[in-house]
């Protein structure tokens, strides 16, 4: 595998602590990691990627050892984005990047394709959703809806200490309750721990979900009014070649996030894969980057 190497990165209002393989000066793959993970969410498939791409995963705003700014407004989507944009412009400030993101990390490339798909060469999701796919999956299909209750646990007060106590248990039982963890070694529990320990952490971690406009209501109840399913469909147009790699088992994110997307993508590739779920970076690292591979080389990139 390549080696891994780092730097911290001054965003301005925050510093990002930041993973890459590869060469700097080969076409460039920012990876965005979800919760409650960190950087390395992605280093198995960017060990597979580096031998042709310069691949760079951060920390993102409040994980590990990345800057943990107060209060819930910091952790809006816009603020992930600008973080994403002034990172980018560094690593690659005139050619165009692949972008690559994995639950909360799909949500803010997601957001970055909406905003500024001219700085974009390709949009690869693993396991994440469109934000207006996933509001109406939510109000629309009971699965999902009762799958979701989550990220209202997640958002109420207190949570940091619930999810923190008897050393993270509640967070290790979340992650297992969302798809088989056979991939989780000791030494990888340790590791998750200590980024999650890490001063501040689990309550900006847990801001990303107070931040969120998606709504979820409980089970039974009648879905009320949608800040995301006010906006125009336009506003959230993909318009650059995009990927979405999804494993089938995935107990947190259901089949129905996926109906409706060509709604929303110029074009768009589903691949499935039926033996992996929500954790499919680790679980199939080889086949995730594979496919981002064959789909990068029919473009281009």
């Amino acid at each position: 595998m390549s080696q891994t190497r780092f730097f911290e990165f001054d965003a301005g209002d925050v510093r990002l602590h930041c993973a890459e393989m590869g060469e700097r000066g080969r076409p460039l793959i920012v990876c965005l990691h979800g919760f409650p993970e960190y950087w390395a969410a992605w280093r198995n498939v960017m060990g597979e990627l580096a031998a042709r791409y310069h691949v760079v995963a951060p920390d993102q705003r409040g994980f590990n050892l990345s800057s943990k700014p107060d209060g819930v407004e910091a952790y809006r989507v816009r603020n992930m984005v600008a973080d994403l944009d002034r990172l980018a412009a560094a690593l690659s400030p005139t050619r165009r990047f692949v972008l690559a993101g994995h639950d909360w990390g799909a949500s803010v490339a997601y957001a970055y394709a909406f905003l500024r798909p001219e700085r974009l060469s390709h949009l690869v999701i693993a396991n994440g959703v469109h934000p207006a796919a996933f509001q109406r999956a939510i109000f629309e299909d009971d699965g999902q809806r009762a799958a979701s209750q989550y990220i209202n646990t997640l958002r109420a007060p207190g949570a940091e200490e619930r999810m923190a106590a008897d050393t993270y248990r509640r967070t290790l039982k979340m992650i297992a309750g969302f798809s088989t963890t056979r991939w989780m070694t000791p030494a990888q529990e340790r590791a998750y721990v200590a980024a999650w320990s890490q001063p501040g952490a689990m309550t900006a971690m847990l801001n990303w979900y107070r931040a969120s406009p998606i709504v979820v209501p409980e089970p039974g109840a009648p879905a009320p009014d949608s800040l995301i399913l006010s906006l125009p469909d336009e506003a959230m147009r993909v318009a650059v070649p995009h990927l979405v790699l999804w494993g089938e088992a995935d107990e947190a994110l259901r089949p129905a996030c996926l109906d409706g997307l060509a709604r929303y993508a110029d074009t768009v590739v589903v691949k499935c894969a039926a033996d992996c779920g929500h954790w499919i970076l680790h679980e199939r690292p080889g086949w995730v980057a594979g496919e981002i591979t064959k789909f990068l080389s029919a473009g281009a990139a």
